[in-house]
């Protein structure tokens, strides 16, 4: 079974929890549960969702590594930097089902990426 949610971003780069509403789509007691994000300039990362400052570090972190505006893409559509980390953080996730929840450890959690937003991101979610 997949079902798609949908996620509107409001600024150019922003990670946002989604694991409440990934947790709402757990309807086996065993499997898997895979989240997918079918954009290149977005992606799926689990980390830490206690402390929502960890969100801003990463971006700062990533645009240390990766800054704007020095990438030949940006030629086409000015987002070379974006394609770079999305590439980096990937597009996917697979999180066991063990007794009918996420298998997350206590701190754990599902976060979408946008590093070329604001826009409406388009998540898949397969649970087997």
């Amino acid at each position: 079974m997949h079902k798609e949610i949908y996620i509107e971003t409001s600024k150019k780069q922003e990670i946002i929890d989604i694991t409440d509403k990934i947790e709402k789509l757990v309807n086996i007691t065993e499997g898997i549960c895979m989240v997918y994000v079918p954009h290149a300039t977005a992606a799926i990362m689990i980390n830490e969702s206690y402390d929502p400052k960890i969100m801003t570090d990463i971006i700062d972190a990533l645009n240390l590594l990766i800054p704007q505006g020095k990438w030949k893409h940006d030629l086409v559509d000015n987002n070379g930097a974006a394609h770079i980390k999305a590439g980096i953080i990937g597009p996917s996730e697979q999180i066991p089902i063990i007794d009918g929840k996420l298998g997350l450890g206590r701190w754990q959690g599902i976060m979408l990426c946008d590093f070329d937003g604001p826009r409406k991101r388009k998540i898949i979610v397969s649970i087997k």
